[in-house]
Formats: C-alpha cells, sequence, structure tokens
C-alpha cells in the first residue's frame, strides 16, 4: 500500500506516518518548510518528502492520501485529490480503522497537560514491560521518536485534541479514538476558530465519552471543570487532584537543593508512596498524578510507577531548558494559553526563588491572537519579572477590533512595575537577548510555534561567544 501524507509536518501527522511505515507501507509526503524539532522527526522518517503543496506531488500514484486538519480547500493537492477523485482520509479515521481496532486505547484530552501526561503515562507501560504503542502530540525527551505500532491487543496511549479532523469532516479529532480508558487533564475555553463558547466544547468532551464501553475507566481532574463531566460517564470513573474529595490525592514538597519535586501519593485517604520528578509546578504534579492514577488502574505496581516517573524527563518545549551560558537559562515552552502560561510562570518562581525572569510571549494560536483572553494574558504575564510580546502571528489577518491589543497589556504591565515591551520585530528582540542581559537571569520562550525562530539564534550566539 502507497499512503500520501499531505500536511506531514504536523506532529501527529509525523508519528501516523511513523506508524505506517512500521506497517510495511510505503510512505511519502508533503508540507511547507518546517522548523525544529519537527524539521528533525521528518528526517528521521526517511522517506521521500516534498516542499510546498503541488499537484505533482501526488504522481507517484499513491493508493491513499491522508490529509492533515491544517489544510483546507484552495490548497493544491486538496483541489487534486477532489478532481481525481483519490480516496482520501483524515489522520483520525486512518488512525481508527489501521491501528486502533487491534489496540486497547487509552485517550489522553483536556485543554492542558495532554502531551506530557500522554509521554508520561506511555513511558511507564514501557517502563512496565507492556510492550505498549503510542502516538504524542510532541517529542519526548526519552522517547527515540514520538510514536511506535506496539503489539496488537497491548495498550496504545494517544493524545486526545478537540480540534476538528479535517476541512471535511469537523467532528473532534478524539472521536474516531475507540477509547478504552479516556483521561480529561481539564476543560476550559480554546480553540476559538472551532467553538463559539465553553459549553460546545464541553458537548464535545460529552460526546467523547458516550463512546467509552461500559467496563472502560475514566480519570477526571478534580480541581477544574473537567469534574462536571462525571455525570456523563457511562462507565467506572476515577478523580485525582489536590482536592480532598478526590480519590487519588498528592502533597508536594521540594527536595533540599531545590532541584526535585516529591510527591507523596494518596488513594482512598491511604498513602501508598512518594515519587520523585525533575519536573516542577502545581500543573505537572497533577500530570504524575494522572499518570499514577491510570497506570495503577491498569494493574501496575507502585514499585514500577515509581521508577517510571523518576527516571522521566519530560518533553521537549516543556519547560525544556535549551541553553544555559554565563548564568543566564534558557527555556523553550509550549505555553499559548493564559492558564498555561500562569502555571509555567509560578513553577519557574518557584523553582528559581531569587533569580530575575523574562518572558517573551509569542501570540500565535488561534485563540491568543484575539482579544478573547486579553484580561486573563495580561494577568498571567503580570508574574514575569519582565514581558516581551512578539509580534502577533499573521496580524493582517485579524480585524483591529477582534486583535489582542498588545499596546493596552504592555501599559498596565508598566503601572503594575513590571517591565514590558511590545516588539515590532523578533530580531529586536534578540538583539536584547544577546547584549543587554546582565547577572543571573531565566529568558522564558512562550509560543506554540516558531517563535521567530529566537531558540536557534539564540543558541548560534552565546555558542560562539
Amino acid at each position: 500500500m502507497k499512503i500520501h501524507f499531505s500536511g506531514i509536518g504536523g506532529t501527529a501527522m509525523i508519528g501516523g506516518a511513523y506508524l505506517a511505515k512500521q506497517k510495511g507501507y510505503e510512505i511519502r509526503g508533503s508540507d511547507n518548510p518546517l522548523y525544529p524539532p519537527t524539521s528533525i522527526l521528518v528526517e528521521k522518517l526517511s522517506v521521500p518528502i516534498y516542499e510546498y503543496y503541488k499537484s505533482s506531488n501526488l504522481d507517484w500514484g499513491p493508493d491513499i492520501v491522508v490529509i492533515g486538519n491544517a489544510l483546507s480547500r484552495g490548497n493544491e493537492e486538496v483541489e487534486t485529490v477532489l478532481d481525481k477523485r483519490m480516496t482520501y482520509t483524515s489522520l483520525p479515521e486512518w488512525l481508527r480503522y489501521n491501528i486502533l481496532q487491534k489496540r486497547k486505547s487509552i485517550v489522553v484530552s483536556g485543554t492542558h497537560g495532554k502531551t506530557t501526561t500522554t509521554s508520561l503515562i506511555a513511558w511507564i507501560l514501557k517502563v512496565a514491560n507492556m510492550k505498549p504503542g503510542y502516538l504524542i502530540g510532541g517529542y519526548p525527551i526519552d522517547f527515540e521518536f514520538p510514536a511506535e505500532l506496539g503489539e496488537e491487543n497491548s495498550y496504545f496511549v494517544i493524545e486526545g485534541d478537540e480540534y476538528d479532523t479535517a476541512f471535511f469532516d469537523k467532528r473532534a479529532k478524539f472521536l474516531h479514538y475507540l477509547p478504552q480508558v479516556v483521561v480529561i487533564t481539564s476543560l476550559e475555553y480554546d480553540h476559538s476558530d472551532i467553538y463559539n463558547n465553553i459549553h460546545e466544547i464541553e458537548k464535545a468532551f460529552q460526546l467523547l465519552l458516550r463512546t467509552v464501553p461500559s467496563k472502560g475507566l475514566v480519570c477526571l481532574c478534580g480541581d477544574n471543570n473537567a469534574q462536571i463531566l462525571k455525570e456523563y460517564c457511562f462507565s467506572q470513573s476515577i478523580t485525582y487532584g489536590f482536592s480532598d474529595e478526590c480519590l487519588w490525592k498528592t502533597k508536594v514538597e521540594f527536595s533540599a537543593d531545590n532541584k526535585q519535586m516529591e510527591q507523596h501519593i494518596y488513594y482512598k485517604d491511604k498513602y501508598l508512596g512518594k515519587v520523585t520528578t525533575s519536573l516542577f509546578g502545581n500543573h505537572n504534579a497533577l500530570n504524575i498524578l494522572c499518570g499514577v492514577a491510570v497506570t495503577h488502574s491498569l494493574g501496575i505496581p507502585f514499585s514500577v510507577i515509581r521508577d517510571g516517573i523518576s527516571s522521566f524527563r519530560g518533553v521537549r518545549r516543556r519547560q525544556e531548558i535549551f541553553f544555559m551560558a554565563q548564568g543566564k537559562t534558557f527555556i523553550d515552552d509550549f505555553a499559548h494559553h493564559p492558564t498555561a502560561i500562569k502555571e509555567t510562570l509560578l513553577s519557574f518562581k518557584m523553582k528559581y526563588p531569587d533569580k530575575r525572569i523574562i518572558a517573551v510571549f509569542e501570540p500565535r494560536s488561534n485563540t491568543t491572537v484575539t482579544n478573547i483572553f486579553q484580561n486573563e494574558i495580561t494577568d498571567a504575564l503580570s508574574l514575569a519579572n519582565e514581558v516581551w510580546i512578539t509580534p502577533i502571528y499573521r496580524e493582517e489577518k485579524i480585524p483591529e477590533e477582534k486583535r489582542l491589543n498588545k499596546i493596552e497589556i504592555v501599559e498596565i504591565l508598566n503601572k503594575r512595575g513590571i517591565k514590558a515591551n511590545n516588539a515590532k520585530t523578533y530580531d529586536e528582540i534578540f538583539q536584547y537577548l544577546c547584549n543587554n542581559l546582565e547577572g543571573e537571569v531565566i529568558v522564558i520562550l512562550m509560543s506554540n510555534g516558531a517563535c521567530g525562530h529566537l531558540r536557534e539564534n539564540i543558541q548560534n550566539y552565546y555558542s560562539k561567544k
């Protein structure tokens, strides 16, 4: 079988192509120019990749074209597929019938924490030698590749996104995933280009819960809106969190040198033991507790779970330190929602209480480029000592009355005593970070995109000094 992946640069699409290659299919793909880490992953695939979308990319005669959800009508390959009546599908639908039907899906969903939690559960299953499969929407440090076929009839851990499936299928992606276990880490408003309000998002999660078999399991965070979904479960449900009402609870401490987070785990108010991790912050404590709750429910001994957590190093672009030099620590983080920005900054204030924190925020997601979260973004960035806001991604495509007002955010932050800057170019930020940093400082790049390639440019500059 010959499969062409149009939009192969999406992290899930790269993983899907890797799974198809593991199954022995002939694979090719196409996309616009890519940047790390996706460009590195695509290179690792070692399959022919066409740059840009062209009708001629399909001349090799694939049996089926998997079309990524970033593509829409007007795309040259999409139009070619339709004109020539080629067989096509979405990635979630392809996964359903080619991978998931013969495996037991663990679908990790929610507004925040999906990638880290998916990675951790998959890692614990690997440590337990359960030969899992997985498809992760990020690049875990401990994994050679963020996807693995695993064995048939084994567990398959997959990141479940509520974003729509494809231009021809507007259902949430996770509705295709045939879950045996569903995790819902949180429930907040996001994806304003798809959903009009939080109630529409909640409805998508309700539909997900309808697909869990009666003998399945639902694991909900009891500290946020996810808990309201409990009444829509048709199967056993468990809760986790800091709240007293949760079935699984945790208490957090820190090692003497402040380099490790120590979590005490309780189940039904019975103390199970302590786990130690290099990850930081309450949001990561919840991700870890969720990983414990799910894997323990699958029958994995607590001692094995503890070993898995202690050896888990996290995910690239999730609080990832990518360079350290002359007292300066540079961090790359995927935070692109006000809650994620807030939790990221809180965790670093916790880890580096005596250091100045500079937040570089790129408004890039379809929600944060608008003014929907104007006040929430302002309040979240207030946790930094200094703030730079980059140019808004594709600013010209957003009506001014709906656009994030960067000038207003900067003015409010400066009034609150926080040095804030509205950057007109990425080079302005780069020059400042190269020439104006004094003493020990933490610089956090927060974006779900390339952030003007600041990471690569900073690494190149400081590595030559």
